[in-house]
């Protein structure tokens, strides 16, 4: 059988006993693991609560994936709340955040952005989760219920969503110490993400739908981004139930 780039990408970033990579961690050359929008407006959300919600064996049970959301907005509490367990600082050692989801080498490649479609109290517009503050940061202001859409292989259920989550890796943060097998990590890493969102979702009686059918160029023109460096990897939409 002939081996596509998928076949190859496995078996050549295999780690084998007595065959690791060798070398040594540069520290001086080790990417910053935040990105931030300096000039952007920043819009404070409101503190993640930790106690309450849907017993955890019932949430894993409800899990579905959601393609029908009502027309009722996504209240601001519930999109701090899913933001927080998604990506969110869950404990700060001296200068260094754990976050709510896992990743390899604790090197957090992945970086939130949220297409805000119909969210209580927040303007639409496309934005940008600044960790450590909580917070976002306003990078274009408008209606991206079509771009969002579009963009996903042309679904039009996504344009009903209350909010639009858009994961994308910077991928030399965890190349930096894992070289060519940090592809594997960082889609583990968003995975990882994902499913904290969508049993957050359950918990707080949402629906979601995780999303890897896109048209990556396009995501990544959306939010100005290179593609190369940074690229779009996944995508999950929120909103009410229809009732």
């Amino acid at each position: 059988m002939d081996q596509g780039i998928g076949d190859r990408f496995q078996q050549e970033t295999k780690y084998q006993r007595g065959k690791l990579p060798a070398g040594h961690l540069d520290w001086s050359k080790k990417p910053d693991r935040y990105k931030v929008y300096p000039r952007a407006r920043k819009i404070k959300l409101e503190p993640p609560q930790r106690e309450g919600g849907t017993p955890f064996w019932e949430t894993i049970e409800r899990r579905r994936s959601c393609r029908a959301f009502g027309e009722r907005p996504l209240s601001r509490e519930a999109l701090s709340q899913l933001l927080w367990a998604s990506q969110g600082v869950t404990k700060t050692y001296k200068d260094f955040e754990i976050r709510a989801a896992p990743s390899a080498g604790a090197l957090y490649p992945i970086e939130t952005y949220l297409a805000a479609l119909n969210v209580d109290g927040v303007e639409p517009g496309l934005y940008h989760y600044d960790v450590r503050p909580h917070a976002l940061e306003l990078l274009k202001p408008g209606d991206f219920r079509e771009s969002a859409a579009c963009a996903a292989l042309d679904q039009d259920f996504m344009a009903e969503a209350g909010a639009v989550f858009i994961w994308t890796a910077v991928f030399e943060r965890t190349k930096w110490k894992y070289k060519q097998r940090a592809y594997r990590y960082i889609y583990l890493d968003t995975g990882q993400i994902a499913q904290n969102l969508a049993l957050a979702a359950v918990s707080l009686g949402l629906g979601s739908c995780q999303i890897g059918a896109l048209y990556d160029d396009e995501v990544n023109a959306l939010l100005d981004i290179d593609g190369g460096e940074e690229s779009v990897v996944y995508m999950t939409a929120v909103g009410m139930l229809k009732e």
